[in-house]
């Protein structure tokens, strides 16, 4: 079943500071969708108004034709779940632990496990590839692996839409393609809709079937990485010469950084 959210001209920001305003956007079922703009820009805040953990100063946001404000947490969470930035675990919790915790908004008070639920994390588990792992502790694994673990969890509440911040922040390198790539199967292969937020060019491009730029506070462009990552973009908003190109040997949408725009100025006067 089709599961939409919508932005009916949002404004965003904290108490009476507004960050954004009249932004209008409907997230299309099964696609990924990008947040992009630098750091402070309101990126994480608009994320946070997208599973209500932060209330609108003005405007609506709608899961499925119905306001955020009168839905439960514990509803949305059946519905939205979140990748945070960061994947510390300060506890010595097992992977199946953390996972199972995405059965809570299902569970009624005090009922604890059921074979629904199990079957349900063991899914989770085995979509993620960390099928066998549910013994080991969270606090022995890699960046990568607990990132897998994380998502595990959002799998685990059955979702339509992740919600994602920053999820390569603390990765290494090949951390960050596995990640990314399970991400984009999620989307094509389980029809799971996904809003990425990022500051990071190279991954939007790759991976995004659409981005909505932000700059000043302001929407700069929405659509496509064709449309959005144009050169003049790019260095308005990031101080970047580059430019979006095509990645033969991939097939895949890439952007190569020629350096601070400023600086190739100066060095062109």
């Amino acid at each position: 079943m089709e599961l939409t959210l919508e932005l009916r001209n949002v404004d965003y920001g904290y108490r009476d500071y507004t960050l954004l305003k009249d932004l209008s956007l409907e997230v299309r079922e099964g696609e990924i969708l990008g947040i992009l703009g630098p750091n402070g820009c309101g990126k994480t805040t608009l994320l946070k108004h997208l599973n209500k953990n932060l209330s609108p100063q003005g405007g609506h946001i709608l899961l499925d034709g119905v306001d955020l404000e009168v839905i439960t947490k514990r509803d949305i969470a059946k519905r939205v779940a979140v990748v945070p930035q960061t994947n510390e675990v300060h506890f010595s919790f097992t992977v199946r632990d953390i996972v199972s915790m995405g059965r809570i908004p299902f569970q009624g008070l005090m009922e604890g496990m059921s074979h629904s639920d199990d079957e349900i994390v063991d899914r989770a588990l085995e979509r993620v590839g960390l099928a066998g792992f549910g013994e080991r502790h969270i606090n022995t694994m890699s960046g990568g692996e607990r990132q897998r673990v994380i998502i595990a969890r959002a799998l685990a509440q059955t979702p339509k839409i992740l919600l994602m911040d920053e999820p390569t922040l603390h990765l290494d390198i090949n951390s960050q393609f596995d990640v990314l790539d399970l991400v984009r199967d999620l989307s094509k292969e389980d029809g799971l809709t996904v809003v990425i937020v990022s500051h990071d060019l190279g991954m939007v491009a790759r991976y995004c079937d659409r981005i909505l730029m932000i700059h000043n506070f302001d929407i700069m462009a929405l659509g496509t990485p064709e449309e959005v990552l144009t050169p003049e973009n790019m260095d308005l908003v990031f101080g970047v010469d580059a430019e979006l190109v095509f990645d033969e040997k991939t097939n895949e949408n890439t952007v190569f950084l020629h350096g601070s725009s400023k600086r190739l100025k100066k060095q062109e006067q």
